[in-house]
């Protein structure tokens, strides 16, 4: 069998790092690619092929795939779309400019690396399209509206896509990962100062509990997994003759997806504010 090639998006740290190891320790030829150079560099060091992609530059997702593709003869059996960001904020305190970068690294660069590879999976009659969504794409949670938007917007856009693709051997499958550990909260927490003004914000008040949150040393939240546990869902997924639609990893997931089908709304709604902290007082 021919060795598979994959290209993996967000590859720096956290998740995409370990699926990246991962996956080359298995046997796959992986491309991991980053946005910053010093990262792509550090990842050469590790001893992966390793680009720059930047979802937010056209420019930049078309030069990657032209490389990849110049380097393996025209073939890609995988994409493992990772990279993403969280936007912490009220959704009236959101601005116009935030959400839509928000929607451009984790929705329309998803979109375009996408549609710029799926040609070359048709031609070659299979592949495997892996999309890393969150259960913040299953259930929404207050002060997490832009990245509760983009997560539902790609569970949308990836249930769609699976429809079109029947019959062509290409599968979507969706990671659907809780709490795992990884460098996300405080990546958040960057974008939290960066472009929210809690002082000026009728939620000043819940921003104060926000904050700590986001803040917080020490050990990880209840259920927190290690990226790991990722890594074991998209095995599955390259590797299955039929692949599951979603995977769901840890339990709040599991229990998040349970109750969303069985709970009235408004019951959902204080389950989902308590989980989110903003039921405890």
């Amino acid at each position: 069998m021919k060795q598979r090639t994959i290209l993996i998006t967000g590859c720096s740290t956290g998740i995409g790092r370990c699926v990246a190891e991962g996956l080359e320790a298995r046997g796959y030829r992986v491309f991991a690619t980053a946005r910053k150079e010093e990262d792509v560099e550090a990842l050469q060091e590790k001893g992966l092929e390793s680009l720059r992609l930047d979802l937010d530059d056209s420019d930049s997702i078309h030069a990657a795939v032209d490389e990849v593709l110049a380097r393996t003869g025209g073939r890609i059996y995988a994409l493992f779309n990772n990279a993403g960001y969280g936007q912490p904020g009220a959704v009236e305190d959101l601005r116009r400019e935030v959400l839509r970068a928000q929607f451009e690294t984790n929705l329309f660069g998803v979109l375009e690396l996408t549609n710029r590879i799926i040609p070359l999976m048709r031609a070659q009659g299979q592949g495997r399209i892996i999309q890393n969504s969150s259960l913040l794409g299953l259930a929404a949670m207050p002060y997490r509206g832009a990245y509760n938007a983009s997560k539902f917007a790609l569970e949308g856009l990836s249930d769609t896509l699976r429809l079109e693709l029947t019959g062509s051997g290409i599968h979507v499958s969706l990671i659907e990962p809780g709490p795992i550990k990884s460098r996300f909260r405080a990546n958040a927490h960057a974008a939290y100062k960066r472009n929210i003004d809690p002082e000026h914000s009728a939620h000043r008040g819940r921003y104060a509990n926000l904050e700590r949150r986001l803040a917080k040393q020490g050990p990880a939240a209840p259920f927190t997994l290690p990226p790991e546990a990722v890594l074991k869902k998209v095995i599955h997924a390259l590797e299955s003759p039929r692949p599951k639609i979603r995977y769901y990893v840890t339990v709040p997931t599991h229990f998040i997806g349970a109750i969303r089908r069985v709970l009235p709304y408004r019951t959902l709604d204080r389950v989902l504010a308590w989980i989110s902290g903003e039921g405890k007082r």
